[in-house]
C-alpha cells in the first residue's frame, strides 16, 4: 500500500484515540507518547515550524559540546546543475521542503544552503538518523568495555526481559533487526505495534517500549529474518544506558560530541515513563554537526588519531548484513548500505547523513518532506546524491585532462 495512504489511515486512528472524550464527556489531554505519535501527521506548516524546536516541545536531555571545535573550512564551491545553489540544489530543496543541505569533501565544505527560515545556529529533528547514532554508541561502548560483546544477550543488561522472547536475543541481532520477535510495522493497521507502542499508560515506571515488547511472542528463530522494528532501537538505547549508567545524550557528549569537536549542543528526547532517551528517534542537532558526524564516520570513527569505535562493530556496521527490498541496498548495524561502499543514516521527512568513502564525501540534509516517506521522495533523494557524485566525478575527470 502507498505509504501516504498508510499514514492517513493511522492518522485517523490516532486522532480517534487522542480526541475521543471520556465517559464523563471531558476532553482527553494527550499524553507525551500520544503527542509523539501525532508528530507524523502534523500539517506542512507545523512541520516546517516545529521540527527545529522538538527539544523544546518534549522533555529532552542535552548533549553538551566542548570548547574544541572540529573546523569545517570552506572548500572550492561544487558546481551542481551548472549554477551551484541557484540551479539544481535550489530546485531540489524548494520542491521537497528541505531546510538545509551541506556537502563536505575531504573535510571541506563544498556546498551549503539553507531555506525555510532555518539557519546554521538552529537544530533540526533527525528522526531515524538517531538509530544510526545509537548503533554507533554501541560500537563505542564495545571499545570502552561498557558492553562486553555483541554476542551478549539482552537479558544480561535488561533483567526485565529475562522472561520474554527477548531474553536470549543478542546485541548483534538487535543491531541487525533480526530478533525474530513478532512485530507489525504496518501503518495501515490502527492496531499494529508501531501504532500502539507509545500510546498506552506507563507500567511500573518502565519505558513504553520495554513494557510493550516484553509481551511480544516469537515469530522466527533469532538471527534468521530481517524485520524492521522501530521499538527495538529504543530497546537498544535502553541497553546502552543500562550498560554505561548514562543517558544517551550524556554518553554522546562524553564520547563524540565533545572530543570530536561538535560546534553546538545537541538534544535527545526522553521517554515519559522512565526518563530514558529514546534510541530510535528524538535527536536534534545543527546541520553542521550532522555533517561532522558523517565526517567522524568517514574518519573511521577515530578521534585525535585513536579509534573511538570497536573494530568489530565498524567492520560490520557499514557493510550489508541483511538484504532489503532493493537489490543494490542493504542493512548493516542500523546503517543503510549501498553496493558501492557508501552508507547512510536516514530518517523520515527527508533527514539524511550520507557517507561515500570512495569520493571522501559527506552529504547532510534536513527537511520537512510533505510525507513521512514515499517512493517518489526516496527516488528524488537518491537522484540528488547521484548528482553530487556525478559532479565530483566530472570535476575529477576535467582535472585529469
Amino acid at each position: 500500500m502507498c505509504p501516504t495512504i498508510r499514514l492517513r489511515l493511522l492518522a485517523a486512528a490516532l486522532c480517534l484515540t487522542v480526541a475521543l472524550p471520556s465517559a464523563a464527556s471531558e476532553p482527553h489531554t494527550p499524553t507525551i507518547g500520544e503527542q509523539r505519535e501525532a508528530v507524523l501527521f502534523w500539517p506542512q506548516t507545523q512541520r516546517e515550524a516545529q521540527f527545529r524546536q522538538m527539544y523544546t516541545l518534549f522533555p529532552s536531555d542535552r548533549a553538551a559540546h566542548g570548547t574544541h571545535v572540529h573546523e569545517l573550512p570552506q572548500g572550492k564551491p561544487l558546481v551542481l546543475g551548472g549554477q551551484g545553489v541557484s540551479g539544481l540544489l535550489t530546485r531540489y530543496m524548494d520542491q521537497h521542503h528541505l531546510a538545509g543541505v551541506m556537502v563536505l569533501q575531504g573535510g571541506r565544505v563544498r556546498l551549503q544552503h539553507y531555506a525555510l527560515g532555518f539557519g546554521p545556529e538552529q537544530r533540526w529533528e533527525s528522526f531515524s538518523v538517531a538509530k544510526s547514532v545509537t548503533s554507533t554508541l554501541v560500537g563505542i561502548a564495545l571499545q570502552r568495555g561498557d558492553i562486553h560483546s555483541m554476542d551478549d544477550t539482552l537479558g544480561t543488561y535488561i533483567p526485565e526481559l529475562r522472561d520474554s522472547a527477548y531474553a536470549k536475543v543478542t546485541v548483534q541481532q538487535l543491531l541487525t533487526m533480526t530478533s525474530g520477535v513478532h512485530w507489525n510495522e504496518d501503518y495501515a493497521d490502527a492496531k499494529s505495534d508501531v501504532a500502539q507502542m507509545y500510546l498506552h499508560a506507563c507500567v511500573d515506571g518502565q519505558a513504553h517500549v520495554l513494557s510493550y515488547l516484553r509481551k511480544q511472542p516469537r515469530q522466527w528463530p533469532a538471527g534468521t529474518h530481517w524485520n524492521y522494528n522501530t521499538a527495538e532501537t529504543d530497546l537498544l538505547g535502553i541497553l546502552v544506558q543500562r550498560a554505561t549508567h548514562r543517558s544517551l545524550a550524556a554518553y554522546l557528549s562524553q564520547t563524540i560530541w565533545q572530543p570530536y569537536g561538535m560546534a553546538a549542543d545537541a538534544y535527545w528526547i526522553k521517554d515519559e515513563c522512565d526518563g530514558s532517551d529514546t534510541g530510535g528517534s528524538g535527536l536534534s542537532a545543527t546541520l553542521g554537526d550532522y555533517a561532522r558526524l558523517g565526517q567522524f564516520m568517514l574518519d573511521g570513527g577515530r578521534i585525535a588519531g585513536k579509534p573511538a569505535v570497536a573494530k568489530a562493530w565498524l567492520e560490520g556496521a557499514l557493510r550489508r548484513q541483511e538484504s532489503v527490498d532493493e537489490p543494490d541496498r542493504g542493512y548493516g548495524y542500523l546503517w543503510w548500505t549501498d553496493a558501492d561502499g557508501s552508507y547512510a543514516a536516514i530518517g523520515i521527512f527527508g533527514q539524511m547523513v550520507y557517507v561515500d568513502p570512495a569520493r571522501q564525501l559527506v552529504i547532510a540534509q534536513v527537511g520537512a518532506w510533505p510525507h513521512a516517506t514515499s517512493d517518489e521522495l526516496v527516488a528524488a533523494r537518491r537522484e540528488f546524491v547521484a548528482a553530487i557524485k556525478h559532479a565530483v566525478d566530472a570535476e575529477r575527470e576535467r582535472s585529469v585532462h
